[in-house]
């Protein structure tokens, strides 16, 4: 392998994530919250918001035009944007 050849190699480097126990490898070293809605099949309607697992700190929520850095391991999950629990039609 040449010089060039691993340099297009070390490009194409891929990222293990899971959106909602989903699997997912991406090559692109920073995504959108749009673009993660876009992953899985379907995509995440827009009546979820997306966050983004924090060990040991609050979880962060991924507006669509917030950018995450990718890294392996990266675990999202989504939820109903907005819950509403024992709300009654007033």
């Amino acid at each position: 392998m040449n010089e060039h050849d691993q340099s297009e190699h070390d490009n194409k480097r891929h990222f293990n994530i899971q959106i909602d126990r989903e699997h997912f490898k991406v090559t692109e070293p920073e995504l959108t919250g749009a673009q993660l809605r876009k992953l899985p099949d379907p995509d995440i309607p827009s009546d979820r918001d997306l966050y983004e697992v924090r060990p040991g700190e609050d979880d962060l929520q991924i507006g669509d035009t917030d950018v995450v850095k990718m890294r392996n391991g990266l675990r999202f999950f989504t939820a109903p944007g907005q819950i509403n629990p024992g709300a009654t039609g007033l």
